[in-house]
């Protein structure tokens, strides 16, 4: 293995948690998820000879995995898996982990049915990007950024109130 490959392996460990968040984003099914993930890592590696250094290798990668997944969705075109899991299955101890574990699953649910642009832009928040850093990585103003995550969160918190959490 020569340097540039142990590099980006090195790189790519270091920050594979966004990586995994962009998949859970935008695919439900954990299969599906899988997949965007190792999409995600051809796309970066064919696309490592043009990171210039120029940014944060974390704030570049974010661009290409947002596009990677984008592009994935228009491509496969998939349905959102519907699931549930008997609650009868639920061991009292883990009734607290698995009701945390819901509503983290919920809430992806969520962010799946918002539109690709509004989902880059929760995504940049939960990930704690300031409206600036937002607006750069979506080619956007600073103001527009403002207003784009204001109403993307009102719609995220209507589609969350409307499958039955309330705020």
């Amino acid at each position: 293995m020569d340097s540039k490959e142990k590099e980006f392996l090195t790189r790519i460990e270091s920050h594979k948690g966004i990586l995994h968040k962009v998949s859970k984003m935008y695919m439900d099914n954990p299969d599906d998820q899988d997949d965007l993930f190792q999409e995600i890592i051809c796309q970066l590696w064919k696309a490592y000879d043009s990171f210039k250094g120029e940014s944060q290798f974390s704030t570049w990668m974010y661009r290409v995995a947002i596009n990677t997944s984008i592009v994935f969705l228009k491509k496969e075109k998939r349905k959102i898996d519907k699931y549930e899991i008997a609650s009868e299955n639920i061991k009292e101890e883990d009734c607290d982990a698995y009701i945390k574990e819901s509503q983290i699953e919920h809430f992806y649910k969520a962010v799946q049915k918002l539109d690709k642009i509004d989902k880059a832009i929760i995504f940049y928040q939960l990930e704690g990007f300031s409206h600036r850093e937002i607006a750069e990585n979506l080619g956007i103003s600073e103001g527009n950024a403002r207003v784009k995550l204001n109403r993307a969160k009102e719609k995220l918190k209507e589609i969350i109130k409307n499958q039955g959490y309330g705020f």
